[in-house]
C-alpha cells in the first residue's frame, strides 16, 4: 500500500453512489440502512477473528432472489470481501 493510498479519500459521486445502493438494497428486503451497516460490522468483526480484510471495499447485499419458500422468493445475503492476509500464515 502506497502513501498515495493512505491519503486517498473517496469521492463524493462515490460515496453517493455506496449510500444509494444501501437503500435500495434496503427497500428490497425492508431493512433499514441503519441494519445493513449493523450487519456489515458484524460480518467483518467475525471474519476479521481469522483473517485480515479490507473492509473500506466490503459490500454486502440482500436479494430476494432465492429459492421460493411458502411465502414467495426468500431472502439471500450476498457478500464481497476482500480478503487481504490469512492469520497464522
Amino acid at each position: 500500500m502506497g502513501i498515495k493510498h493512505f491519503f486517498s479519500r473517496k469521492k463524493s459521486r462515490e460515496i453517493a453512489k455506496d449510500r444509494l445502493k444501501i437503500l435500495l438494497i434496503s427497500d428490497r428486503v425492508n431493512c433499514s440502512p441503519e441494519m445493513m451497516e449493523m450487519i456489515k460490522n458484524d460480518i467483518a468483526k467475525v471474519i476479521s477473528k481469522y483473517m485480515k480484510i479490507d473492509t473500506q471495499t466490503m459490500e454486502i447485499q440482500i436479494s430476494k432472489t432465492g429459492n421460493k419458500g411458502h411465502e414467495g422468493k426468500t431472502p439471500m445475503l450476498y457478500a464481497n470481501i476482500p480478503i487481504l492476509d490469512i492469520h497464522g500464515k
